[in-house]
């Protein structure tokens, strides 16, 4: 293959409304569609065609890391159709190369169906709002929509660490710079060392990923900046438990104490494919750091965070299989991706049996139907 065969690949990315591109010796090219893996309909990559493939769009820096360390991750852009985030790994002594398509295009809060609160929490002058989920289920683009909104409302010294640089902001009513991780600075613990000397209001930090990034941007938060950051976690009583947890034992009393000062909200989100088999939605879980969730913080009760989000309803606040029910209940997901998606797809499953038998005297043999094609579904 060419350079030319990149191309046209990059260009079915967006053309097909792809998220990203596989590039793996043994087989076609493969396009992630509305999160299924789709293959082009092209020849069998060998060795020598994913190499040429990763030095065509690979800057010289980016290989030479490659070499030593057997992986790297960088970014580009692709004309005005957005910018592509890079992984570029050996396997079995070959090149793999997967791309992630960052559209151009910034969404609203509205378009991506975020809780109203999420525009008045982005007021706060002070206090760290996390956003969490597994790879691939829209933090970037939730931080993203955050971080214009403020970009458009208010004059702030926006300044955002991540590796590499996905979504460009230009300045508009604030102040932005942006600094890459392994270009601009060697380390997000070494920019986080240095942010609070560049008089910043808010700081975005791409993950939170060891103790000492924690550490720093908690630190951040409680010196007066509004915070923004990811971690890999998928609810927001599990979000506290890990980053308590990377900590010493010793540190932990205090560190429960400085979050549950400084965090104000964690919105832990899922993306599910739409039923009718094209597009995707996000399920949220949406917790505000009141001062009874504080507390429970602080007193090393997390257990007990998902009862108080249950009754924090008129703050936006909702548990991620209440969300996922919704969306089920009109018919905008399905039952299959409903139960896969939720934390205790048990109770989701008896809601979804006792709704289906209660249709049943209304709708007949459809109704019944439906209930037989639920099937055996492992209880968790």
């Amino acid at each position: 293959m060419t350079t030319v065969n990149m191309d046209r690949l990059l260009q079915a990315c967006v053309s097909q409304g792809a998220s990203d591109i596989h590039l793996v010796t043994g087989r076609p090219p493969v396009l992630r569609v509305d999160g299924r893996l789709r293959s082009l309909e092209t020849k069998v990559l060998e060795p020598d065609d994913t190499v040429a493939l990763m030095k065509s769009i690979t800057p010289e820096r980016n290989q030479q890391e490659l070499q030593e360390e057997g992986g790297t991750d960088f970014g580009f852009a692709f004309g005005d159709a957005g910018r592509f985030r890079v992984s570029v790994f050996k396997q079995k002594g070959n090149i793999t190369v997967v791309l992630r398509l960052i559209p151009s295009k910034l969404l609203t809060f509205e378009q991506i169906g975020l809780p109203k609160i999420c525009a008045a929490l982005c007021r706060r002058p002070r206090g760290m709002f996390l956003v969490t989920g597994p790879t691939g289920c829209g933090k970037t683009t939730t931080l993203a929509c955050m971080v214009n909104y403020i970009n458009e409302n208010f004059d702030r010294h926006i300044i955002t660490i991540e590796e590499p640089i996905e979504y460009y902001h230009q300045h508009k009513k604030s102040i932005i710079n942006q600094r890459e991780v392994g270009v601009d600075v060697p380390s997000f613990g070494e920019a986080l060392r240095r942010i609070l000397r560049m008089d910043p209001d808010v700081i975005l930090v791409g993950e939170l990923r060891d103790l000492e990034t924690i550490e720093s941007a908690i630190r951040a938060a409680e010196t007066g900046h509004l915070v923004f950051s990811t971690v890999h976690t998928t609810s927001a009583a599990g979000t506290i438990t890990r980053m308590i947890d990377v900590f010493p034992v010793n540190q932990q009393e205090q560190i429960r104490i400085q979050l549950s000062s400084n965090l104000i909200a964690v919105l832990s989100q899922a993306l599910c494919p739409l039923a009718t088999g094209k597009g995707r939605i996000a399920a949220y879980e949406f917790m505000v750091v009141t001062p009874a969730i504080a507390n429970l913080i602080r007193e090393n009760k997390t257990y007990r965070i998902d009862s108080s989000i249950q009754t924090g309803k008129k703050l936006g606040m909702q548990l991620l299989d209440e969300h996922l029910w919704k969306l089920y209940d009109a018919g905008k997901i399905t039952m299959d991706e409903m139960l896969e998606k939720s934390r205790q797809p048990g109770d989701l499953q008896d809601k979804a049996a006792a709704k289906l038998t209660a249709l049943r005297g209304v709708k007949g043999k459809a109704a019944a139907k439906e209930l037989e094609d639920i099937g055996p579904i492992l209880r968790t």
